[in-house]
């Protein structure tokens, strides 16, 4: 069978977490729901995927595999319990790589409040800096979530309530050194559309937003995000300049020190999109026949980011998972 790119699905991030409990909150109290465990005693370590559920979320219902935008936890035994583990989350240097997760509400001001009357804490409020139309929380292991609004600022600024069944886990920004590069790869190979692009050269960096499904919302109001309302975008970011540095490197996230580990994307069939990727040159981290695991691939980005990549089961059963 041949396989077709517009019919793949940007399923998953991956993040590691030091104590799945307390991570496991915080993600249901953004409104998301646990729709799937997949615990791996052997190994010493359980997968946790929690996605948007609700009646009003894009994918309700479906099976995991078949969605866009959910968050995947890796607990790996015991590290709750260490009081020396500590995640990389991906801002820091010389660690720097993976930027943030980011989810869309429906009333921001409100949104920002009630997390903050969490007890949540704030890497950015809304009421920091000059940029009032976005905010930064952060998880409980310091990742960075960023939180923006499906309607105008003024809109909503008097409005006191939220509905967590209305949110989106719209995208994850990850850094890259060679956008032309990078670009390349995520449109020509994984076969991704770019949905939106920012431009911000006074400050040195672009912002591209690229995905798969409908293309962005030309109607949306000004100071909206065109993409605003979608689930399971990818955000490259580039800083001007890299590209010519010879020896600059961003963290993939699974050297050492360890964050986020991969994006995962789901396909219409995994041996005929394996075989493309291969005719295609990719480098690859795992090809589905490497080791025990023969239903998940890993495909490297120009950035050595790790790609996963796992049969969509809605569209042809291959795992009971």
């Amino acid at each position: 069978m041949a396989t077709d790119p517009t019919r793949y699905k940007l399923n998953h991030s991956m993040l590691r977490v030091k104590d799945p409990k307390r991570s496991v909150e915080f993600y249901e109290f953004l409104g998301m729901k646990l729709i799937q465990k997949l615990p791996n005693p052997d190994a010493k370590f359980d997968l946790y995927f929690l996605a948007y559920d609700s009646p009003k979320a894009v994918s309700h219902a479906n099976q995991w595999t078949d969605r866009e935008g959910i968050v995947e936890l890796t607990h790996n035994y015991g590290t709750e319990d260490d009081p020396n583990y500590k995640i990389a989350n991906g801002n820091q240097e010389p660690h720097r790589g993976f930027g943030h997760l980011c989810i869309s509400v429906d009333n921001l001001q409100a949104a920002c409040q009630r997390i903050e009357d969490g007890g949540y804490k704030f890497q950015k409020k809304l009421t920091d800096g000059r940029m009032r139309h976005i905010a930064f929380v952060l998880d409980p292991d310091g990742y960075w979530v960023e939180v923006i609004g499906q309607k105008q600022l003024e809109q909503t600024e008097n409005e006191k309530e939220t509905d967590v069944g209305t949110y989106r886990m719209n995208h994850t920004m990850i850094r890259v050194k060679d956008a032309e590069k990078s670009l390349a790869f995520y449109k020509d190979i994984m076969g991704m559309q770019l949905k939106r692009t920012s431009e911000n050269e006074k400050n040195g960096f672009n912002l591209y937003f690229l995905g798969y499904g409908a293309p962005a919302n030309d109607s949306a109001p000004e100071g909206v995000s065109a993409t605003a309302d979608h689930e399971g975008l990818l955000e490259l970011t580039w800083n001007y300049g890299t590209e010519k540095d010879a020896n600059f490197k961003y963290h993939n996230g699974n050297d050492e020190p360890q964050g986020f580990g991969h994006i995962c994307v789901s396909v219409d069939d995994l041996d005929a999109a394996c075989a493309r990727f291969e005719e295609k040159g990719v480098n690859w981290k795992k090809r589905l026949t490497d080791g025990r695991m023969k239903n998940i691939a890993f495909v490297l980005d120009p950035d050595g980011y790790w790609i996963e990549v796992v049969q969509n089961e809605k569209l042809k059963q291959r795992s009971n998972w």
